[in-house]
């Protein structure tokens, strides 16, 4: 755990105190009272039970969960139990999809105070919004990209995968969608769309020499890194995090020239919605900077969407040095794929995968 500041101990003296501190801040905001019931994947921020507690008290209204275990599950959820969901998380890949099936309806930001230090780059995301009018909250964010063992040079370029130095000493997230991505990102074209796909094919496989690791879960990962496997790897920016922090592993975040793959999730109200009005005051509650700075020190959390919570991080706090702002301007963030261009990504990568088991 990052040690906190006295200034942040004195801040975040208790959840219950900090929540009710916050919702204290926000004069003549009116709240819903009854039940909301938010759709989410489990144990992903909106089900801390502290946090629920410190809602529920100030505002009347009680939280309840149901969960999905993939996106495309969630937006079957949606589509089958029409009413039965006042607040639903998804990816910006997925809201462009919920948005064109009628499954959101519009947020009136209005009712969301914390949103108006939100980063404009991602309330302005074409994902989350339709002729102007945006549909779902953006709440967090992440990336993936490289991350190299301390004390080696620090890369620049997504080539540095295809570097004679890292024979042998490079490791793969398993991942069609990413790897796609960066070898389009290294042959310089759209991560969403690239047009050359033999470019792409061609700079992937150029890094079979130095491919010693296709790694599917962080522990994997960090296991792997521990025992010296490899030294440069596509990795996640919470994952670093994470394996700096808790698993105490001398590993430095990167993010190259060509930017990061970038993602970022958002908090949409199903159009069916029978309590929009307690789901804009939890939506609230949920880019709050004193929720944060409480699930990301305590608990452990992507980077926020809200960029007044990231600047009330503890200033040592890793997950502020590895999200910094500056990586929104090159950031690319992933768009929802039709489904044949995902058919030939994933194509791609087990075609790149056979090429690398030869």
């Amino acid at each position: 755990m990052t040690e906190l500041t006295k200034r942040n101990v004195l801040k975040l003296m208790s959840a219950a105190l900090v929540a009710a501190s916050a919702f204290a801040a926000l004069p003549g905001m009116a709240f819903a009272a009854g039940t909301i019931t938010v759709l989410n994947w489990q144990g992903y921020g909106t089900d801390e039970a502290w946090s629920i507690k410190a809602f529920t008290e100030k505002t009347g209204i009680e939280v309840v969960h149901d969960y999905y275990s993939s996106e495309s599950e969630m937006l079957t959820k949606l589509r089958t139990n029409p009413g039965a969901y006042d607040l639903v998380v998804l990816n910006a890949a997925r809201c462009a999809q919920a948005i064109a099936e009628d499954l959101l309806q519009p947020i009136d930001f209005s009712k969301v105070p914390n949103s108006k230090t939100v980063d404009n780059a991602f309330l302005t995301n074409p994902n989350f919004s339709k002729d102007g009018t945006g549909y779902a909250v953006p709440w967090v964010w992440g990336m993936t990209s490289l991350a190299i063992r301390d004390g080696m040079p620090v890369p620049d370029s997504y080539a540095a995968l295809a570097d004679p130095a890292y024979k042998g000493r490079v490791a793969f997230d398993d991942d069609a969608i990413i790897n796609v991505g960066i070898g389009a990102l290294m042959t310089g074209q759209d991560m969403n769309d690239p047009k050359d796909l033999a470019a792409v094919i061609e700079a992937l496989k150029s890094i079979k020499p130095n491919v010693k690791l296709l790694w599917s879960t962080e522990d994997q990962w960090n296991k792997s890194f521990a025992a010296k496997e490899f030294d440069l790897s596509v990795f996640w920016s919470g994952g670093s995090v994470r394996s700096k922090r808790n698993s105490k592993l001398p590993v430095t975040f990167v993010v190259p020239k060509e930017g990061a793959v970038g993602w970022v999730d958002g908090l949409g109200i199903p159009a069916s919605a029978p309590n929009p009005e307690g789901a804009l005051a939890f939506a609230n509650w949920m880019i709050d900077p004193a929720f944060y700075v409480e699930w990301a020190t305590k608990v452990g959390a992507p980077a926020s969407a809200n960029t007044a919570a990231i600047d009330a991080l503890p200033a040592d706090d890793l997950s502020r040095q590895v999200h910094k702002a500056e990586y929104l301007k090159t950031m690319s963030i992933m768009s929802a794929l039709p489904d044949d261009r995902r058919e030939a990504f994933n194509n791609i990568w087990q075609e790149v995968k056979a090429f690398y088991a030869e």
